[in-house]
């Protein structure tokens, strides 16, 4: 079955090696916004679709890379697991190799760790429709350089993802969100002293003045850490909703977001994704932010010129990402040091020589 679907894949790869035409690697199209311009004849992964392993006393399942995120969560969520690092689905239409490409997590990211993190092997076809495999399926078999997780976040440009192994994880027995009241200065101090502590946080939000804290884990812990921290307890399913909300990007401060941007002529509002320490302080940037993680990520929508805003992140020794804009001339991902920049364009050059793989998805030059 994979055999079969691959083969009209490995057809357009050779093609377009042989005529060094440019193609673009696309799911569902549901990322098509973040990173560089799209250039390039779609390729696209729909064909894969299908759950080829799961084993849920071994806590791995490997799906096909056209695979919605939607119907895996389901089948997970059937032997009451699920994925930790709660990935963005986009309305529904995420698919797991758009996931590994563009290396997004959601609200628990801090706590549980990323895409990256719970990525134990995939296959790819690289420029030459080569079938590669790496990583297996437990952490243990991972030696040496683990090149699976290297297509985290690589936004297509070194290979068509196929499949992927990943690693998932028990529900948790109870979970709670809590409701603070406080300016940013103030949430950022809280999460950083609870931070500190064994305390059972899988996820932070901050946004206007309030401050939301999932707590989730045994029940006792659960109820034992709400009565420590204080706060109002958020009855579900509204708790919930906010979350779910949050992950998928579409609640209100995000269609807030949209709007300031595309609805904006003259294209000076952008919206930005700055990864930071958790103990940076408030940065003093114009316009709406919200804060995750426990304060190590910051949305930002606001028409300062780009390089104000990675001035202020590098300031604190973070980054930033323009997440989505109408114009993408500053460069979706902030720049990298020469030696980092000469090791992506190696990978580039071993996994897709002649570069027809999204090129400038990632970075201009590659």
């Amino acid at each position: 079955m994979l055999a079969e679907a691959l083969q009209p894949l490995k057809d357009a790869i050779a093609a377009a090696t042989e005529s060094r035409q440019p193609l673009r690697i696309t799911g569902h199209g549901s990322k098509d916004f973040y990173g560089g311009d799209l250039v390039g004849t779609p390729l696209s992964t729909q064909a894969l679709n299908g759950i080829t392993a799961y084993e849920p006393s071994g806590l791995f399942v490997s799906v096909l890379a056209g695979t919605p995120i939607g119907g895996l969560e389901a089948l997970l969520l059937e032997q009451r697991q699920r994925l930790a690092f709660e990935p963005p689905r986009f309305g529904g239409q995420g698919t797991v190799g758009g996931m590994v490409a563009t290396g997004l997590s959601g609200p628990s990211r801090a706590a549980l760790g990323s895409v990256r993190d719970h990525l134990l092997g995939a296959t790819i076809l690289n420029g030459q429709g080569e079938l590669l495999s790496f990583g297996g399926t437990v952490m243990k078999n991972v030696a040496g350089y683990d090149l699976s997780r290297v297509l985290a976040g690589s936004m297509g440009v070194l290979g068509l993802i196929a499949e992927v192994t990943l690693k998932v994880v028990p529900l948790p027995a109870s979970t709670l969100t809590l409701r603070f009241d406080a300016d940013q200065p103030e949430a950022l101090r809280l999460m950083n002293t609870w931070a500190g502590q064994p305390l059972p946080i899988e996820a932070t939000a901050w946004w206007d003045g309030a401050l939301l804290v999932r707590l989730a884990g045994a029940s006792n812990a659960v109820k034992m850490t709400a009565a420590q921290l204080g706060g109002e307890a958020i009855p579900e399913p509204g708790a919930s909703q906010f979350w779910f909300g949050l992950r998928d990007q579409r609640d209100e401060f995000f269609a807030s977001a949209a709007n300031a941007v595309f609805a904006n002529s003259d294209g000076l509002v952008r919206f930005w994704r700055l990864s930071v320490p958790s103990t940076a302080p408030e940065l003093k940037l114009h316009g709406e932010q919200l804060v995750e993680w426990g304060g190590a990520l910051r949305w930002v929508c606001t028409p300062l010129a780009s390089h104000q805003v990675r001035e202020a992140a590098a300031a604190v020794g973070g980054h930033a990402t323009l997440y989505f804009a109408q114009d993408k001339a500053p460069g979706a991902f902030a720049p990298l040091p020469a030696p980092l920049m000469a090791i992506h364009r190696r990978l580039k050059a071993s996994f897709d020589p002649q570069g027809v793989f999204n090129p400038g998805r990632l970075y201009a030059d590659l």
